[in-house]
Parts: C-alpha cells; structure tokens; sequence
C-alpha cells in the first residue's frame, strides 16, 4: 500500500453526517481482542475516525506501491469457523464475505490505507473517487482502460448499470442499500422490479451511461458520501454477460486478483491467480502468492492452537474474521515468539442484545434486561480486556460523535449488571412476558454467549428458551421481519465514520424488510424526523441531530441493549508477510500478504 503523500491527493474531507452500515460497517460476525488498556485502546479508537481523503487519478493509477520484503509464489492457508455467507457482492453486508470480496471484486471506487490509521478513497475501476457537480447532486465516473474479468471480457459502463440495477432485483436482499434509496427511494424495487433483468432500466435522469466509460449518477439531494459508499464490497460490478442472478451466489465472477477455483459451501474454497487481472489498472491490491485455501469449520481454538504451534501448513496461515480464542490469549502474550505474530485494534462494532419489537412490546421488560444483562462474563467470553470493553450506548469509540460518559442505564458503573434495578422493573410484570426466546448462533462464540445471556437473565427472574441457529446463516435467519425470536445479540459498525452510518441502517423504519439490518423493527415517528433532519443537515449541525437520535432511541424506545465494544487480536504463521490491522476492514489487511519462504 502507499501512503497518502507517496501521490498527489484531492483533499476533500468527507462530510460526517451527510447521506450517512462496513466496509467497517456491516454486521459483526465475530468480535476479537485487542490490548488490556482500554483507555489507550479508544484514544487509538479515535485516530481510526479521521476525515476520510477523496483521491484524483493520480492517486488512483496502478500498481499498488511494493510492500517492503515482498516475495511471489505459495498458497496461503485460511483459517475460518462459519461458512461464507454469500459471495454474491450484491449480498454481501458481513464481514466475512468482505474480506474475500477484496480477492476477487472490484467496484468503481476502493479504500486505501496508509498504515498510520489514515484512509483514502480511491477510483478502482474508475480513474479517481469521482467527479460531483451540481452541488454535489450529479457524480461522474470514466472507466480505467484496461479492466477485464476473469474470462477476458472487458467491464464497460453496462456491466456497471447492470451492477446498480440487479440491486433492485427481489433475489437480492442481504446487502446493502444505500445507493438504491438515494437514487429511487425507500420502494425502490417499484421502481425497477425486475431488476433490470428485462427491457427496462432506471432512466438516464437518474443513472445515466452515456458511452461505454462513462457513468453519471443524478441524485435528488447532495450526496457527497458517494464514494465511500462505492467502495463497499456489496456495489462490486457483476459483469452483465456472466450473471446467474439467484446462481451467482456460488459461483461468481472474479474481476480483482483472484478467482475461485473450487468451491464447496461451507467446507472449502480455494482460490487462484485470475490471469486477467492487469496490476497497472489497481493501486490497491496485489498478487504476490499463487493462492488462497479455505478451510472452513475450523473452530477459533482450534485456529488458536494450530497458529502457536506454527507447525506444517499453519506457518502459511492466517486468521480471517477470527480471534485468538480467549482462554489461549495467555498464552500468545507470555510468549515472545508468538506474540510477535498478532495484529490489534479496536474494531467498530457495537454488540448489543437486539430486541424484536414486534414480540418484546413492554418496555419495561426491554429496560430491566438493559439493566440486568452481564457485559463482564459476555467480554470474559471474548478475551477479557483483549475482546472488548462495557458499552455504554450506541456508538461506538471509533465514531465520530461518540461520548464515553454517555450512559443511561449505568453499563459503566454495573457492567455486570444491576440485578436489583431490573427485578424492579420486573416486579408487575405477567409471567408470561417474561418468557423469552433468544436465539443465538451454533459457533464456540456463540454457545459461550448463550451460558453468559441465560446466566443474567435468570437471575432477574427472565425465563430464557435459547434457540441455535446455524452461524453462517445467523443473520438471514434473525434477518426475517417474521422470525421467531424475541431478542438476539447483533454486532453493528459503521461504513464510514458517520453516525448516520450507524442509525440509518439498524433504526430507520423505513428499513425494516425481510433481509434489513433494522433487527428490532423499530419503526418511530421521532427517529424518522431525526433522520430526515440530520440528511439536510451540514455536518457539524448533523452531529447534534445524530446525538439527539441516539438518545432518543435508547432512552425512550429502546430497542437493543448495548453490551460490550469489540476489540480484535489475530495471530498468523510465522512465514506471513506483510502482515498489519486494517483501520477499514478491522481485520488483517488482506490486500498484502506474501509468503516469506
């Protein structure tokens, strides 16, 4: 990767508030640890929200700058406990599929590091992060010469169209939908239902290609979050010739580095050099090793155990979403040797005990399991300091606008909750309110998450009936407006450092549909106006609306507890290179791993 002054950058500072789930955002698939100062983690927590930079061509012209030490050839074990949720990029909105989709998609703008927490905007398959005009109503986008797919078709302004407008399509329901909302609003699939698919398209007042490199994007607002919105995995382009719709979720087509060669859901992937993939055309990413092989079902400590012995093919492997498992961390960290081989940061996500409004009607019962839910044995489950710290709200302490004495139901003085206050609260309620059914993902986080929710609720009189659902669909099960459970634990960060990032996806009514990230279904008059208001609003004003929002929503509706802030700590082989946390994906970078022998 190089850094922001290797090239000339164009320093517009993205607005914090305006159109504004990663990547950081997205749904959590797994938290990890970071260090055992917490104070020291979120003063580092703060640097990852610096102003995001817009890049020019300059800054957006290929190869990617050399990583230091690099070497070509080997494959890289990865090691991975739940199945990829999709690999669709149309449907990718976790964190799992995200960082895959850096291997094999491209879409016309990508975020750049710098290493030092700076992150940059950059064209992918366009030339630069995009022209705006019209007070930023109108983007332009011209197409890079050059970029092919994997079978050797070139990407042209259709196969970007056909991109925006499968979005609309019904088959697509798991990722993210900004862009479909700015252009045609909250019913935007009234507006294409198809999905493009037959012989209508949006019209060229609103998307419009006028030749095969150019794409222009009229919007009824500004909208000057363009390009990081862009940048999210879930608008790679789908080349129009090649889509399968439905089918395409398992065998997609590669337009980065690597293709996929074999593919068996849930058990294995491996990938391999896409030979169509020209360096000179992408400033982001490289091609040092032959290949990538999944390993799926490979418990965290299992993954832990394997990466300390650093034996066989485990020198060449790495963690993907994983962390180091919490009863190992010791270990990693009296070791020297090992210890070196670990990546730390504080990730962006939330984790919050979600409940389903159309089941857990009664506040009071929402109140008292805020007040008695035990974060200490959640986080002990994570790692200890290692995995997270007690949140106290909504944001979290890499957001723009987060306020750590922010803490209305005493999360920070009780983090291991106030049974008193919530027996209480309870004291009037039917018994048969408070029998409650939480649902919770099959995966070692998981089951241990589970002991630690039944554990606290019993304890202030909730009755829990827990039931599993299988990880690598945990979040298209609890996904469905009908499901049938009454609160589970979601993880939530934003996709760019914007609270609106946060409060639009998971609280904004106009979200709740079957695959939305609005998991509580919260649908109320108030936020609506919060959110209406602070997308008019300029940044500065927009963060006291945002503020007011979060306040709102957690002391008058509700509708999710707020538990612990996640951390990450992975280890990795001792023959990886390059190895470092991404500000942007809060992950090992992908982008750059080579092998060292």
């Amino acid at each position: 990767m190089k850094s922001l002054n290797s090239r000339r950058t164009r320093a517009i500072v993205v607005a914090i508030a305006a159109g504004s789930l990663a990547l950081t955002g997205c749904s959590e698939n797994k938290g990890g640890s970071s260090g055992k100062d917490s104070k020291k983690d979120q003063a580092e927590a703060a640097e990852q929200s610096k102003p995001v930079v817009y890049g020019d061509a300059a800054a957006s012209t290929g190869p990617a700058e050399e990583v230091a030490g690099a070497k070509s050839g080997g494959t890289i074990q990865v090691y991975q406990e739940s199945g990829l949720t999709h690999l669709d990029p149309g449907q990718i909105y976790v964190s799992d599929a995200g960082q895959v989709a850096n291997l094999l998609y491209r879409g016309l703008t990508n975020f750049e590091e710098d290493g030092k927490g700076g992150v940059s905007v950059v064209g992918d398959l366009a030339t630069d992060s995009g022209k705006s005009s019209d007070g930023g109503k109108t983007w332009t986008y011209t197409l890079k010469d050059g970029i092919k797919d994997q079978n050797g078709n070139a990407i042209t302004s259709a196969d970007i169209r056909h991109t925006i407008e499968r979005q609309y399509a019904e088959f697509i329901f798991d990722g993210p939908t900004y862009l479909q909302n700015w252009l045609s609003g909250a019913d935007y699939r009234k507006a294409l239902p198809d999905g493009g698919f037959g012989s209508k398209h949006l019209p060229s007042t609103v998307l419009d290609t006028p030749d095969a490199k150019t794409v222009v994007f009229h919007f009824d607002t500004a909208r000057p979050d363009l390009p990081q919105t862009l940048a999210m995995p879930g608008y790679s382009v789908v080349p129009e010739k090649t889509d399968t719709k439905a089918k395409y979720d398992t065998a997609p087509v590669s337009t980065g580095p690597y293709k996929i060669a074999e593919y068996k859901v849930g058990k294995s992937m491996k990938l391999v050099k896409n030979e169509n993939w020209d360096p000179k055309t992408d400033s982001v990413r490289h091609q040092y090793v032959d290949g990538f092989n999944f390993d799926f079902g490979v418990t965290e400590s299992t993954q832990t155990s394997r990466l300390i012995a650093d034996q066989g093919d485990s020198k060449n492997a790495i963690q993907l979403t994983g962390g180091i498992e919490a009863t190992q961390i010791q270990k990693v960290i009296s070791d020297p040797a090992v210890n070196k081989r670990t990546i730390k940061g504080y990730q962006p996500y939330v984790m919050t005990l979600t409940f389903n409004l159309d089941r857990v009607k009664n506040k009071a019962v929402r109140d008292a399991i805020t007040y008695g839910v035990n974060s200490k044995s959640l986080i002990a489950g994570e790692g200890g300091a290692y995995g997270g710290d007690a949140a106290a709200n909504l944001f979290a302490p890499t957001l723009p606008g987060y306020e750590a004495a922010y803490d209305p139901y005493g999360r920070l003085k009780t983090p291991a909750g106030n049974i008193a206050k919530a027996k209480e609260l309870l004291k009037d309620v039917p018994a048969a309110e408070k029998k409650l059914v939480f649902a919770y993902s099959n995966s070692e986080a998981g089951q241990k998450r589970k002991v630690a929710i039944e554990d606290a609720l019993t304890k202030i009189g909730i009755d829990v009936v827990a039931k599993e659902i299988d990880s690598a669909s945990y979040y298209e099960q609890i996904g469905k407006v009908k499901n049938p459970y009454d609160m589970y634990i979601t993880g939530w960060g934003q996709d760019w450092p914007s609270p609106g990032t946060v409060i639009t996806p998971i609280y904004d009514g106009d979200q709740v549909a079957d695959g939305s990230s609005n998991y509580s279904h919260i649908n109320d008059p108030k936020v609506q106006e919060l959110i209406k208001k602070a997308l008019t609003q300029e940044p500065t004003e927009a963060a006291v609306t945002w503020r007011e929002a979060q306040h709102y929503i957690l002391e008058k509706v509700n509708p999710a507890a707020p538990l612990w802030y996640t951390k990450q700590f992975q280890l990795y082989g001792s023959n990886i290179g390059g190895a470092r946390y991404s500000t942007e994906s809060s992950y090992i970078d992908i982008t750059r791993l080579f092998l060292t022998s």
